[in-house]
């Protein structure tokens, strides 16, 4: 086969309609778009979400207030209190927290929060600490690690 061999498939090519060509052609008059009606006009293809005059599906549905950020991040928070729980001198990273059942499952990361008092030494590491949560670990003897 060479390139000038190549052709459609038969059948494959229609020739267009010819509409409007008077009345012997089959398709005069009114071009094969019948009587009057939408369709029947020239360039009257409604907008989209047109109902013709029905108030539209997008306009009865109550809006929802707000959005929501796609670049929101979800952290644990795990409190100052919920890590006395720790003997001293214990390394406290996610994945203890969650051996531990202080939380399920670690989502975008760890948020350690001042709430609760803390008396023991611990090294604290987390990807974010509250400034009242890295003073009082760090008052208590421990250290504070942003990973």
């Amino acid at each position: 086969m060479q390139l000038h061999d190549l052709k459609p498939a038969p059948g494959a090519n229609h020739r267009s309609k010819r509409v409007g060509r008077g009345i012997g052609s089959g398709n005069g008059k009114t071009a094969g778009k019948g009587y009057k009606g939408q369709k029947a006009r020239s360039g009257a293809t409604p907008r989209l979400g047109f109902e013709g005059g029905q108030t539209p599906l997008y306009r009865r549905l109550p809006q929802k207030p707000g959005f929501r950020s796609l670049t929101k991040k979800n952290y644990v928070l795990v409190s100052v209190g919920e890590l006395d729980a720790f003997d001293a001198g214990t390394v406290v990273t996610p994945e203890l927290l969650v051996e531990e059942g202080f939380a399920k499952k670690i989502k975008d990361g760890v948020k350690v929060l001042g709430d609760g008092e803390i008396t023991k030494a611990l090294t604290v590491k987390a990807n974010k600490f509250s400034t009242s949560a890295a003073e009082k670990i760090t008052a208590a003897g421990g250290t504070v690690e942003v990973i």
